[in-house]
């Protein structure tokens, strides 16, 4: 056996079948050796070389099962045009100025995370344009799903008064047809200069980059992720782009954490023509689920319900696909051997889903195909009970109820409460997964915990308390059950003998703690696979 590193002295929580806890962990060769009491591994490795826990806590390294790795870089390379920083369309406006003064004339202004819904009016193009009429300018929506754009911008795209919405999306207009800059989900990729046509299959944020760009942009997130305590996340958007991005990393030691890739439903007769499939690839990366969209956003109001919802009824929604379309889609990625992941939000919109996965099931039986919702915002009952017979996963990020939990409470009402009903999902047998997706809310892991624990708006009201998780459940839906909507169970996602050594080490009592408090707490070390990536000795400090 190669040597033996021995971390010793924490509260170890390995995520088992049994949920168990220990004191110490054997690591060699990059995998799990033993696990058990510090006295225990010490009269086993007296060799070792020891790492003190000195009573922290130490978990399976967290798997984020919806996460846009490389957008995230990139946002992190752009505006930060997140609340509460910026609270007001004159505060955008004020970044954009800001962010224009040092941009040569001519080049892009970007940035993301405005969330006009706590603003006290929508911001327009106009509002852009006196920030500067120089540079073209693109904020994207907190969602994802909306484009905010100048009028140069526009221009420099061809768009105007008279040009149509497209199949999946629309512009916005004001009282005389004229567009005021903002343009939703598949209306953004006519706007953007984009790297790849993705028609409309989901919101195109793949803009045009240069490969040290797109490099830069996964070195950048990569080194926020180990310092979170990540050690794998599934990208839920990956087109050739992204994929070039993360190879051209992977060459150049730019590379940090495990990624799963969805391959956007665009591609879908392509990788059928060349025979890959879910699973394609290695430890480090691999091909996951492939994405579907089936309505709009629930931050953005674009989600699409049986009763439309706003405060006034105004949001009715937007599908990408109807129904029957999906369900051809969705059959024959399942014949070719996929696992789907489908962003849906409404419960109308799940109906169809839940149709397009049992109508696949149906015409091509496998075992234990895992299909996924992503995000699952608006389940039913019934629905959640059929998600249990079909064993559909639902992939949940609650953090969108502490970040835009109020705004839900006004446009949804009873409905509301009932948003991500994970205790609901698990009593019901359902497979969960926790994830962050970020770059829409915060990628740091124990944030989603305390989220999925608190169950609290930003303003501290309650939503929806009875669907509150336990600290072990929300640590497991981030861990052990992440894996598992990747297939992934059989090596991550729990301290076990013979899994890879990935692990996160809490510089704090994880599960003697308040939600707020868990919030707040640190990660002291990462390591993956038997590496020290993050603190004392590792390569991101």
């Amino acid at each position: 056996m190669s040597r033996v590193c021995l971390f010793a002295g924490g509260r170890v929580y390995t995520a088992d079948t049994a949920g168990s806890f220990a004191e110490a962990v054997a690591v060699a060769a990059g995998r799990i050796v033993a696990v058990g009491s510090t006295a225990e591994l010490a009269g086993l490795y007296p060799e070792a070389e020891q790492v003190d826990l000195n009573g922290r806590t130490m978990v399976p390294g967290f798997i984020d099962a919806h996460n846009h790795y490389l957008a995230t870089g990139e946002g992190l390379q752009s505006i930060d045009a997140r609340y509460p920083e910026i609270d007001s369309v004159e505060a955008l406006a004020a970044a954009v100025a800001k962010a224009a003064a040092t941009t040569p004339a001519g080049k892009w202004v970007s940035g993301f995370g405005f969330d006009h819904a706590k603003y006290a009016r929508t911001p327009t193009r106009w509002d852009l344009d006196a920030a500067t009429q120089d540079h073209p300018v693109a904020i994207r929506h907190v969602s994802g799903h909306y484009l905010l754009v100048n009028t140069r911008a526009l221009e420099m795209a061809g768009v105007d008064d008279t040009t149509a919405d497209p199949k999946g999306g629309s512009f916005a207009r004001d009282s005389v047809g004229r567009l005021t800059g903002l343009c939703l989900d598949a209306a953004a990729g006519l706007v953007e200069p984009v790297a790849v046509d993705i028609g409309s299959h989901g919101p195109n944020f793949h803009v045009e980059a240069s490969i040290d760009e797109l490099v830069g942009a996964v070195d950048a997130a990569g080194r926020a992720y180990v310092a979170a305590g990540l050690t794998a996340v599934c990208d839920a958007q990956v087109t050739k782009r992204e994929m070039a991005g993360y190879r051209q990393a992977q060459r150049r030691g730019k590379w940090w954490v495990r990624v799963a890739c969805m391959p956007l439903s665009h591609q879908l007769t392509e990788y059928g023509e060349v025979g890959l499939a879910s699973g394609f690839g290695d430890d480090m990366l691999w091909l996951g689920p492939m994405k579907f969209y089936m309505d709009g956003s629930l931050i953005g109001g674009t989600a699409v319900f049986e009763e439309p919802y706003g405060e006034h009824g105004e949001f009715s929604g937007l599908l990408y696909w109807e129904p029957d379309e999906m369900r051809e889609m969705v059959v024959e990625a399942h014949r070719q051997g996929w696992q789907v992941g489908i962003h849906t939000q409404g419960d109308r919109a799940i109906d169809a889903v839940l149709d397009a996965v049992e109508a696949a099931m149906e015409a091509h039986p496998r075992p234990d195909p895992r299909h996924r919702i992503e995000h699952c915002g608006y389940p039913r009952p019934d629905q959640i009970e059929r998600m249990a017979r079909l064993g559909v996963i639902a992939v949940n990020q609650p953090n969108y109820l502490h970040d835009q939990g109020d705004e839900f409470l006004t446009r949804l009402g009873e409905r509301g409460e009932w948003l991500q009903p994970m205790r609901a999902e698990l009593d019901a047998g359902v497979r969960i997964a926790l994830s962050s997706d970020a770059d829409v809310t915060t990628y740091r892991p124990l944030e989603t915990i305390a989220n999925a624990v608190a169950r609290t708006t930003m303003s501290g009201r309650p939503i929806g308390l009875e669907q509150a998780l336990t600290v072990e459940e929300a640590v497991r839906a981030h861990t052990i059950y992440a894996a598992f909507s990747i297939f992934a169970e059989d090596r991550l996602g729990s301290i076990e003998p013979g899994k890879l050594a990935d692990l996160a080490v809490l510089d704090g009592d994880l599960f003697g703690t308040t939600p707020a408090a868990i919030r707040d707490l640190s990660v002291w070390m990462t390591v993956i696979g038997g590496d020290i990536v993050f603190g004392p000795g590792g390569r991101v400090q």
